[in-house]
């Protein structure tokens, strides 16, 4: 008796729904980790290139070369560091989430207007200050717009973990492509969807929080 798509996704779900958690905790790990790496280390660099213009095009640029990088050979170059598992994982994601971070985090504190830089200068705060309490505040909301970018796209990609054994729903999609059965195919795919609109939809509430008043819709 043949059984539709629906029928065997149902079977799929009943039989392994214990492994589909833990991969899915699995895969916020491997995302969550990945992105908090690439915060800290994103945000100073974007920080770094409004002081020195000159690194711009070796800072952005080169983390925009990274992303010209198909994915399965970042996390081939990253297996002789790291090994085969998940820091090859999180390593290649890190690095795949660099870019926005650091692009918006440029923008948002450029884009502040001079007037009120001017003005916090004329009130005799230095540069830290004017950075820590004009410049980045006005920025979150910019920043904030780059995290979720990279989080989402980060989700996508954190499943060809499973190619080297980083885990994550990336497991089921390659037993699903291996064993020719779509419905393992929708079972992890269809979760790491629905966690890529979750997360989506958290960090787009977050980055309306962190927009300025004058500056909301």
């Amino acid at each position: 008796m043949n059984l539709t798509l629906w029928e065997q996704l149902l079977k799929q779900l009943n039989n392994r729904w214990e492994d589909l958690l833990s991969s899915m905790g699995m895969h916020i790990e491997l995302v969550l980790l990945s992105m908090l790496i690439a915060i800290v280390v994103g945000v100073p660099l974007g920080i770094i290139v409004t002081r020195i213009p000159s690194l711009q095009s070796w800072i952005i640029g080169g983390a925009g070369i990274l992303q010209t990088i198909p994915s399965l050979a970042l996390l081939g170059f990253m297996i002789p560091i790291f090994g085969i598992g998940m820091n090859t994982a999180i390593a290649a994601l890190f690095l795949y989430s660099l870019l926005p971070i650091i692009r918006n985090t440029y923008t948002g504190i450029k884009d502040v207007d001079q007037a009120t830089i001017e003005a916090a200068r004329g009130m005799g705060m230095t540069d830290m200050q004017i950075l820590f309490k004009v410049q980045l505040p006005l920025a979150l909301s910019v920043i904030m717009a780059g995290i979720r970018t990279s989080t989402v796209i980060n989700v996508g990609t954190a499943t060809l973990a499973a190619f080297i054994g980083g885990g994550g729903l990336g497991d089921f999609i390659f037993l699903g492509i291996s064993r020719n059965i779509d419905a393992l195919i929708l079972l992890g795919a269809v979760p790491a969807a629905i966690l890529a609109l979750l997360l989506d939809y958290l960090l787009g509430v977050t980055e309306k929080w962190t927009t300025p008043r004058g500056l909301k819709k």
